[in-house]
């Protein structure tokens, strides 16, 4: 007999992973401290959750089933809290973003293939 698989009991093990790792460490990360000055990390993060489950019959009549849990996760530096005696800073460990320097360089790969496609037409 095939066993049956439940797709609440993999969502809610996924789930109670996810709730461990989350905790205001990971977000905010530990303090480091050099001489009179204190860094705190801050981190960014974002998760994706997918499922999926079914079941039917073979062409010999047998039933089966299945279901699957897939979780992704991106994380990243995101900024830094400089501390040093009365001075705080919040500084950025990146301005742009994979997408926003892509989304940037639209423009410039545009005009490159606009006169690409104009050197290619004047050859013929």
């Amino acid at each position: 007999m095939i066993p049956k698989f439940d797709l609440n009991e993999n969502i809610s093990a996924i789930l109670e992973k996810l709730e461990k790792f989350l905790t205001s460490k990971t977000v905010v990360g530990e303090p480091i401290e050099i001489g009179d000055t204190k860094l705190i990390p801050f981190i960014s993060t974002s998760f994706g959750l997918g499922t999926g489950g079914g079941g039917g019959k073979d062409e010999k009549g047998n039933d089966g089933t299945g279901s699957g849990v897939g979780l992704g996760a991106k994380i990243t530096p995101a900024a830094v809290l400089v501390i040093r005696k009365e001075d705080v800073q919040l500084i950025p460990i990146k301005k742009n973003s994979g997408i926003e320097k892509l989304v940037e360089m639209v423009p410039d790969i545009l005009v490159k293939l606009d006169k690409g496609k104009k050197e290619k037409e004047e050859k013929f």
